[in-house]
């Protein structure tokens, strides 16, 4: 038998930008493996992670409630993507797909929120 969360748009999306993360932290300089690197992967692996565990548990409001959490997740890995291009860790122009999976996954997260929310 298949998860729910499986079947969702916004959790395979944001399995792929936890993906993508992985991939791109691995060039940051050692010092940050513990640091900046930790945190970041954190909080991709956290939006998905949300996603499964809300759509898992029983009513609305819980899921919509791990929904919310998913979307501090994304607000979390927006800043620290910031910070690790400030550093020069990465260049801004590597970040335009992960940028464009970030809004869209947000507004995905957005939309079932409001779609949860429509018939309280």
């Amino acid at each position: 038998m298949e998860k729910p969360h499986k079947k969702l748009d916004v959790w395979k999306a944001s399995m792929e930008l936890a993906k993508k993360i992985y991939k791109i932290t691995i060039i940051f300089p050692e010092e940050e493996k513990f640091g900046l690197v930790a945190q970041m992967r954190r909080a991709a692996i956290s939006i998905p992670c949300n996603i499964a565990e809300g759509a898992a548990r029983k009513g609305k409001a819980q899921f919509k409630n791990f929904l919310s959490i998913a979307q501090g997740s994304i607000s979390e890995l927006d800043t620290q993507l910031e910070l690790a291009i400030n550093l020069g860790y990465i260049l801004p122009e590597k970040l335009v797909s992960i940028s464009d999976l970030i809004l869209r996954i947000d507004k995905m997260l957005t939309s079932l929120i409001k779609k949860l929310s429509s018939g309280d």
